[in-house]
């Protein structure tokens, strides 16, 4: 299976200048499918916490979004729990312009700043809007629980 040169310049870029906090590292087998290890972000209910998350290029890619999911169990109103993740660069907003290190990027933004009114996983984002005190401390213990090597 032939890669694109993007897809090739994309991958090096991210194996040489990884993003702060993020390690993606492409499958020796299939170069389009990545490993990445996200660090939560600081100052968030996720701080502390090492998550595994799938990234998939599709054949399509750069016209159609790549595939990502969370491996990790996490307590998220926009991520349900199969790992999927309501993120709009990942659905109608996705462009061509962008890069696998911007979706990663953008994910580990949506980990400071959750957003219940655009939920994927109904119950957490209710738990987020009646009591967010109690639904932050249950993102931490998730994280302390499922997100530590």
């Amino acid at each position: 299976m032939a890669l694109s040169k993007r897809i090739i310049k994309e991958t090096e870029r991210l194996l040489a200048d990884p993003a702060p906090g993020i390690q993606a590292t492409p499958h020796e087998d299939n170069l389009r499918y990545f490993d990445v290890v996200m660090s939560g972000p600081s100052q968030s209910p996720f701080e502390g916490g090492s998550f595994k998350l799938e990234l998939f290029l599709p054949d399509d890619y750069p016209m159609t979004a790549p595939k990502v999911r969370f491996l990790t169990k996490i307590y998220h109103p926009n991520i349900d729990r199969l790992g999927r993740i309501c993120l709009d660069i990942l659905k109608d907003k996705w462009s061509p312009a962008l890069q696998i290190r911007t979706v990663l990027l953008s994910i580990q933004a949506l980990l400071s700043a959750p957003n219940p009114d655009d939920p994927l996983a109904n119950d957490v984002a209710q738990h987020w809007k009646d009591n967010e005190k109690d639904a932050i401390n249950t993102a931490k213990e998730w994280t302390a629980k499922y997100a530590h090597e």
